[in-house]
């Protein structure tokens, strides 16, 4: 979706009711060979997503020491949030909801009419129960910043600490709540600009119907990949791979073009991790580079050792469109006006705030912040002195830098 508006390079922030899901995507989503999952490590390939307990039914409290926190726990789809009816304790929605961010009868298309007296009535009651000097709106405030903190240190995880600038990438926000805090991280990690796709809510469940099938194999091969008689060699465990490959895609009855990617997990001799590098042309010279990159040196004398050998079975699936982008084309000449004016907060002052619908918006049009946009599936926060253009494949693109 973020190449079809010209960001092949992204961050991909995914934040949904219990947690959030980020990676980095630099052309493609690359898995990684080593994981850790419930505490134990996975040494097999899966896709290289950092997740943190940050959603929008984390609930805030105050620990020992009277600091506010927010998650890992989670009200979850029962009770929920307050404003849902049943919660009795504030969460990251309830505090999106007392600012003004989210717009109670725009929830869900206006199918849902989020409480807004009850979330402000219990709030108080709470916060009152826990003996804070705070006002509701310091509170709710505190809230998103201590949630955006640990978003921010997620998305870290996944560009910084792997050797990466997020200065040079998009971020595309999505899932319920991704739109409500994409431009505060952007803001952080100097991102310059923000991607959210048509149908953000439903853009995980597209992404399925669009995936390619896709197989993994590998061996294990601890060889020198200085050796020359290894080299050969190299090229049948490939063909074994392929082989066996051949053979699953045909029991299991794919059809279409089998495309294979071959890598290798290389080290230096004496290391205990490995990078994986693609195989074709110099895999030495993309090592040591790698290395530079992800540790910041390499020993360019030092033996390198091959570890694993891996193959990549793929058979393209038939990409799926969007009919958001062919409505926003033939609705060109029109500019969406404000459904209602909102008394937002931002930095902790109450601010006029226009709120769109998505639906109404124009390929082309152009909104300063501050703006608030509802859809069914998302709601999307405009900061001032931010701007946003829906461009014709249906993404609005906030510029932030």
């Amino acid at each position: 979706m973020a190449a079809r508006s010209g960001f092949p390079r992204v961050l991909s922030f995914d934040m949904g009711g219990t947690s959030t899901d980020v990676a980095l995507v630099e052309g493609e989503a690359r898995p990684g060979s080593q994981a850790e999952v419930a505490g134990f490590p996975v040494g097999v390939p899966m896709l290289d997503i950092h997740t943190v307990g940050a959603g929008g039914g984390s609930l805030a409290r105050f620990d020992a020491g009277g600091a506010l926190r927010v998650g890992p726990e989670s009200a979850g789809a029962d009770p929920g949030p307050i404003c849902y009816g049943r919660g009795v304790q504030p969460t990251v929605t309830d505090a999106n909801l007392i600012l003004g961010r989210l717009r109670p009868d725009r929830f869900l298309g206006g199918e849902f009419t989020l409480d807004v007296e009850r979330t402000r009535r219990l709030t108080a009651a709470w916060l009152k129960k826990q003996g804070s000097c705070l006002t509701m709106e310091q509170f709710a405030t505190g809230v998103l910043q201590v949630v955006n903190a640990n978003m921010e240190r997620a998305l870290r995880v996944v560009s910084i600490e792997r050797g990466y600038d997020p200065r040079e990438f998009a971020l595309v926000a999505f899932g319920g709540a991704g739109g409500l805090h994409a431009c505060e991280l952007a803001e952080a990690l100097s991102i310059p600009t923000v991607i959210l796709p048509a149908h953000p809510g439903a853009l995980s469940a597209f992404g399925i119907l669009a995936s390619d099938a896709v197989k993994d194999f590998s061996r294990t091969l601890l060889w020198n990949l200085a050796d020359k008689h290894s080299r050969a060699e190299l090229e049948k465990e490939f063909r074994k791979l392929e082989t066996a490959a051949r053979k699953e895609f045909r029991d299991e009855k794919w059809t279409g073009t089998l495309l294979f990617e071959r890598s290798l997990d290389l080290r230096y001799r004496g290391q205990g991790y490995e990078l994986n590098i693609p195989a074709a042309g110099n895999a030495v010279a993309r090592f040591h580079q790698e290395h530079q990159r992800r540790y910041g040196y390499h020993h360019p004398a030092k033996k390198i050792e091959l570890v694993t050998v891996r193959l990549r079975g793929r058979i393209k699936a038939r990409q799926s469109e969007i009919s958001q982008a062919a409505k926003i084309s033939s609705r060109s000449s029109m500019r969406a006006r404000p459904v209602e004016q909102a008394a937002v907060v931002f930095q902790g002052r109450g601010v006029k705030t226009p709120v769109y619908e998505r639906s109404d918006l124009a390929a082309g049009q152009i909104l300063k912040g501050p703006a608030v946009i509802t859809e069914y599936s998302a709601t999307t926060v405009i900061p001032p002195g931010k701007k946003c253009r829906m461009d014709r494949q249906g993404n609005l693109l906030i510029t932030i830098r």
